[in-house]
């Protein structure tokens, strides 16, 4: 009899092995390494996303022609995470690209809709507002798509604060989404490589033990004294000669 119990086969276990593993899955988890070994892949795996994402904003004529940053500043806080802290809920794929892009639409949004104010010297005392919004607007909004990713909170403030972004205008979106791309295709790389990463794509998976149930082989209920199957009585006392006679009554 199959046990109704049993968890199914993740879906990425039917695909090969060499390729899954690039995806995060392990049919079995990876064995635990040294600390000084975590230390030495977190430094070449930082080092090599870093690297990647300046060398393709700097080195791309049509980036460069469009004033895109060499690298938007919060991905330094993005690699601490996603670099170093693999296994963090806030350093998945899901918070990582969801919460910039976020982060980068709130910030755009709000900083646009503040500088409908008649003259720059206006937006200019006003922007501590603009940046306030949009940090706060992007917060909430990553709390509610559970896409929470501290750095986002800076992609967001920048969009307001940082007159180069700024004048970027829409154009921070697309630069957003290549930057996280590219972070996550080194990340895939590199932390897979005696680690693991992700964790999870979209939803954590969620284990809920079964109830045991005796048709299934499980141990049946057992009160506080360790005999089976028996319930326990309760009598309803209601005043000193109910007490009383529950004393004297035999048991």
């Amino acid at each position: 009899m199959k046990d109704a119990h049993q968890p199914r086969p993740h879906r990425l276990s039917r695909l090969p092995a060499w390729f899954t593993r690039w995806l995060g899955y392990r049919a079995s988890p990876p064995p635990k390494l040294p600390d000084w070994l975590i230390w030495l892949w977190t430094w070449i795996a930082a080092f090599c996303g870093i690297s990647v994402i300046q060398a393709v904003f700097t080195y791309s004529h049509y980036f460069v022609e469009r004033g895109a940053p060499t690298i938007v500043a919060s991905y330094g806080a993005s690699a601490v995470l996603i670099y170093g802290a693999v296994d963090a809920p806030l350093a998945q794929p899901r918070a990582l690209m969801g919460g910039h892009f976020i982060g980068a639409l709130s910030g755009v949004i709000i900083t646009k809709l503040v500088h409908l104010v008649p003259t720059e010297e206006r937006y200019l005392e006003l922007q501590w507002l603009a940046g306030s919004l949009a940090c706060a607007t992007a917060i909430v909004i990553m709390q509610i798509t559970s896409t929470t990713h501290p750095p986002a909170g800076a992609t967001a403030l920048l969009a307001a604060v940082n007159a180069d972004v700024r004048h970027l205008g829409w154009y921070y979106l697309p630069i957003i989404l290549l930057t996280s791309t590219l972070a996550l295709a080194v990340a895939l790389v590199m932390n897979n490589i005696q680690r693991r990463y992700p964790v999870f794509w979209f939803q954590p998976a969620v284990s809920i033990p079964a109830k045991p149930s005796p048709d299934l082989g499980g141990p049946e209920p057992k009160d506080a004294d360790g005999a089976k199957g028996v319930e326990p009585s309760c009598v309803s006392v209601s005043s000193s000669e109910d007490v009383a006679k529950v004393g004297t009554s035999p048991v």
